[in-house]
């Protein structure tokens, strides 16, 4: 009778250690698929459009935009906002004058959490002052890690072209990415012209 109770224990405790060590097995898998999940790349389709606007104009398209590529929006906010006298073109003396003849210039931003790395394709949108994109565009590229994303430019402007201000701020961009040519639009452009354009990036 003893050797049965012996016999009849060691098969239990066997049970159970095999029991734990399925458990574990479990856990194991589920901590590593965690881990896969947390480091595969942003969903393919995503947009995020990214904006600066001081007047309103470049908001206006960069909602438009949003809506017509079913994109999310950023707003690229400075930490001290640009006022009305700030934007004078005729006085040299003005803030957005004196930075923008400053290749070193970068105004502070009020944040840095955009989700870069949550989207796989990011259009930037800014208005053009003095031929190109204000100098808290170049602060914004090089805050963040572009590697692997699809990035393209939109702007406002009242009488300039795009011309390299994109290919200005891809030059500054941190890391690899694949860029496709810009272009600008007027405030009132429409959500299918937009859509048609992106379409024929070939993103």
């Amino acid at each position: 009778m003893k050797k049965l109770w012996i016999i009849v224990l060691t098969m239990l405790m066997a049970m159970g250690i095999l029991g734990c060590g399925s458990e574990s097995n479990k856990a194991e898998e589920k901590t590593v698929a965690s881990q896969e999940q947390a480091g595969t790349a942003a969903p393919k389709g995503k947009i995020l459009v990214a904006y600066f606007s001081a007047t309103g104009n470049t908001k206006a398209l960069a909602e438009k935009t949003a809506k017509a590529l079913g994109a999310d929006l950023y707003e690229i906010r400075p930490e001290e906002s640009y006022t009305s006298h700030d934007l004078d073109y005729n006085d040299e003396s003005t803030r957005a004058t004196v930075e923008q003849k400053d290749d070193k210039a970068r105004p502070a931003l009020a944040d840095k959490n955009a989700n870069i790395s949550g989207y796989e394709t990011i259009v930037l949108a800014y208005p053009i002052w003095w031929g190109q994109a204000p100098r808290i565009m170049d602060t914004f590229v090089e805050s963040y890690d572009f590697t692997g994303k699809k990035i393209t430019a939109i702007c406002t402007s009242g009488g300039s072209d795009i011309g390299s201000s994109a290919d200005y701020l891809k030059e500054l961009a941190k890391g690899k990415a694949e860029w496709k040519q810009g272009r600008l639009f007027s405030a009132q452009a429409s959500a299918g012209e937009i859509k048609e354009w992106f379409d024929g990036l070939g993103f």
